[in-house]
């Protein structure tokens, strides 16, 4: 297989750096003529997709994860990802752990909260989205962390995040959706007592 047929195999997968070419032994060059004849777009620094792919809502999500893989996916975009949300993110929301620098991200809007311990760890899923794998907050996670950083999101997001969830646990969804999850997302918050009111009344 010659050298752009594997670098057009790697963009096939999804977004990809410069260091994904040069590791399969992919000089710099080939990405510079793939740019030139209109085969592969340039995203952000060091970053390119394939121009003609079959990209889904989550590819800029993907791009962003692809640079910044130490971040959790949260807040509105993750509750755009299962579904809890009707609204359209006007950034890519992410969690940075502590006191780690938030990534230089040139070519999309993000929107940067903080945590640590449990509020960091705790309700975290993995998934391969555009080829690239990903850390979500789970939606009880991401419930309690609307609730959480209310003042970012707003406290009727939050509500309706809750209340969608509450929703899909009297369907008996299953999985992530339960009460005793959400309980245990919304402690490892330390905002139990902040929605506790409000889940009483739910269910």
């Amino acid at each position: 297989m010659s050298k752009m047929a594997q670098l057009l195999q790697i963009a096939q997968k999804g977004p990809f750096r410069t260091v994904d070419a040069t590791a399969r032994g992919i000089p710099r060059s080939y990405i510079q003529r793939a740019l030139r004849e209109g085969t592969i777009e340039r995203v952000g620094h060091g970053l390119y997709r394939l121009v003609d792919g079959d990209f889904t809502e989550m590819a800029t999500v993907a791009e962003v994860m692809k640079v910044a893989p130490k971040v959790h996916v949260c807040l509105l975009t993750a509750l755009q990802f299962h579904d809890l949300t009707t609204e359209v993110p006007h950034a890519v929301w992410i969690m940075v752990e502590g006191p780690r620098p938030a990534p230089k991200i040139d070519f999309v809007k993000t929107e940067v909260v903080r945590a640590s311990g449990p509020a960091f760890t705790h309700g975290v899923e993995e998934h391969v989205i555009e080829g690239v794998p990903m850390k979500i907050t789970s939606p009880a996670k991401t419930v309690a962390d609307c609730f959480r950083y209310r003042s970012h999101v707003g406290m009727e997001v939050a509500y309706t995040a809750l209340r969608d969830f509450v929703r899909r646990v009297h369907e008996r969804r299953g999985g992530n959706y339960s009460f005793e999850n959400l309980v245990a997302a919304a402690k490892a918050d330390r905002i139990y007592n902040v929605m506790r009111p409000s889940i009483e009344v739910l269910v």
